[in-house]
């Protein structure tokens, strides 16, 4: 019994101090300032767009990036139950940025399903909280891909 406890707190005290952390976390090393966003399409998840990107924006740097931004959210009906009401949801939201000095084209999309809820007012939190994280994520992976090049 105690041999097994000993190796069991040895496994966690090992495990918890692995040290992994993700490669992109801190984007401090970035070798580039975007200096304007024209944003088109849905204006909420531009809003979440433009709060992510702005973190990009460094007065000290030569090269700076001009974007134009168009995205796309869709919303549409998977499936109905027997009385006809929804049950779910898919979510997609597209980006499509065209990087000036670049004349680079990057599209992005994220999907997602979501199930109807009951209360409506709980459902519309839920798709902003998605809105907000397919931002984030294409937010991430629009620096990932300016990083590269």
């Amino acid at each position: 019994m105690i041999k097994k406890n000993i190796i069991f707190i040895s496994i966690i005290f090992f495990l918890a101090n692995c040290g992994f952390a993700p490669i992109y976390l801190q984007n401090t090393n970035v070798n580039f300032s975007i200096e304007q966003v024209d944003y088109t399409g849905d204006r909420e998840l531009n809003n979440f767009l433009k709060t992510k990107l702005n973190q990009f924006k460094k007065k000290n740097n030569d090269n700076k990036i001009y974007i134009e931004a168009n995205s796309i959210y869709k919303k549409s009906i998977l499936s109905k139950d027997s009385a006809g009401e929804v049950t779910n949801y898919n979510l997609e939201a597209e980006v499509i940025f065209l990087i000036k000095p670049l004349n680079k084209e990057i599209k992005i999309t994220e999907n997602k399903i979501m199930d109807s809820m009951s209360d409506k007012f709980e459902e519309a939190r839920y798709e902003r909280s998605i809105k907000e994280n397919f931002a984030s994520s294409i937010s991430s992976k629009l620096t990932s891909e300016l990083i590269i090049n």
